[in-house]
């Protein structure tokens, strides 16, 4: 099997699968948002915990896992559901073993994270639950590597994602992933189908402004370049970049583009689900279409290969004054991959606006091929189904604050 990616569709929101081509197919899952009404059975919104879970494989105790899952930043539309259907805490605290494989959490191998969209965030608004549980075990983990040393077992991983400030992640060795530096270790072991570059956050010495040290603009972003299987020659190159707005695209645009490899992709998620502020400094809703482009941003997001694709995950996206999405983003993404001779998706719009699935494709030695979309089986059956197994999740743990960031 191929190595492919998935776009759940999950309204405003991210969450993305990538399965590795490899031999035991290794699962990277980028952010989530299953939303409550996604999780009602009496709801027409389409069940993407149960698509997720239906292309995750089980351990040897029969636990439903993702090998990494990489939160890009801590809003509650990149989390929402992590304490719900993901196992957060100690692996010798897995408290599902027993129960029917509908009721047990997935089990997360290995978390990416990076300290400074915690710490950042911190200054703007408080974290939701999801957000505050995820931090506090990426600080579990973090504490587990200090203490053990590296290697640890799966359920203790973590690769931190860009520096900390004021020194505070220099003794983390391996588990440390700096800006403009490549890895190819996904849960402690090196892929041949996987590579990704660390693009961004930017380090608070870079940041001139105490704006661009905010949330959004401190999203993780990577370029990931992906071969189908283990002896692929060719590799397709994946940049997703979670909420980051206009002045982080200017900023590393200014950084790369005497030679922009960094930013140059087969497939682009984009970020802030098709939202304006990504390329412009003006308001869409106040100006529409005497908004001005910020031709650096637009350049840094159009360094699109020939054939590429563009995925909006995002609600359908109207000729009207929403952002996000927004219409006038559409149409700038729209240009840019007709000039590449590429396909702009949304998946709010996938298949249609009337039922939606995820959007999914296959990497192979020509590039990238959509597969076809799975229906969704019927909710009643769902309903059948849960009522006969007992089904219930556990109540969201109470988490205590802590401090931002990982020290």
């Amino acid at each position: 099997m191929n190595t492919t990616i998935t776009f759940f569709p999950v309204g405003n929101g991210d969450m993305t699968l990538l399965k590795l081509g490899d031999s035991v197919r290794t699962t990277i899952l980028i952010d989530c948002n299953i939303r409550e009404a996604a999780d009602d059975p009496d709801d027409d919104t389409r069940d993407v915990a149960n698509d997720l879970r239906s292309r995750l494989a089980r351990d040897a105790k029969g636990r439903p896992y993702v090998d990494a899952f990489l939160l890009s930043h801590p809003d509650a539309d990149h989390c929402r559901g992590l304490c719900k259907h993901f196992y957060l805490g100690p692996p010798a605290g897995y408290p599902d073993d027993k129960k029917p494989d509908g009721q047990k959490r997935i089990f997360i191998r290995e978390l990416w994270s990076s300290p400074m969209v915690f710490r950042r965030a911190s200054k703007n608004h408080v974290l939701c639950s999801d957000a505050s549980a995820f931090n506090a075990e990426a600080r579990r983990r973090v504490k587990v590597n200090r203490e053990r040393g590296y290697p640890v077992d799966p359920g203790d991983r973590i690769l931190v994602l860009g520096e900390d400030e004021d020194g505070k992640t220099d003794d983390l060795g391996s588990i440390l992933v700096k800006v403009d530096q490549e890895f190819d270790r996904v849960n402690g072991s090196r892929n041949k189908c996987f590579c990704a570059f660390l693009v961004a956050p930017i380090p608070k010495s870079d940041a001139d402004t105490e704006d661009l040290l905010s949330k959004n603009h401190s999203s993780v972003i990577l370029n990931i370049a992906l071969g189908a299987n283990e002896s692929s020659l060719n590799r397709i190159k994946f940049l997703t970049g979670g909420d980051a707005e206009v002045d982080i695209w200017e900023r590393l645009w200014d950084k790369h583009q005497d030679n922009p490899a960094p930013l140059e992709y087969d497939i682009l998620q984009t970020p802030h689900h098709c939202s304006w502020h990504s390329l412009s400094h003006d308001s869409w809703s106040e100006l529409h279409e005497d908004a001005e482009v910020s031709e650096d941003a637009r350049a840094a997001l159009s360094q699109i290969r020939t054939g590429g694709l563009i995925v909006a995950s995002s609600c359908p996206i109207d000729d009207d004054d929403d952002d996000p999405p927004c219409y006038g983003a559409r149409l700038e993404y729209e240009a840019i991959v007709d000039d590449a001779g590429g396909t702009f998706y949304c998946t709010g719009e996938y298949p249609s606006e009337a039922e939606v699935a995820p959007l999914e494709f296959a990497v192979n030695e020509m590039g990238l091929e959509r597969l076809a979309y799975r229906p969704a089986p019927p909710k009643s059956l769902l309903r059948a189904s849960v009522a006969a197994s007992g089904l219930t999740f556990p109540p969201r743990p109470v988490v205590p604050n802590k401090p931002a960031g990982f020290a």
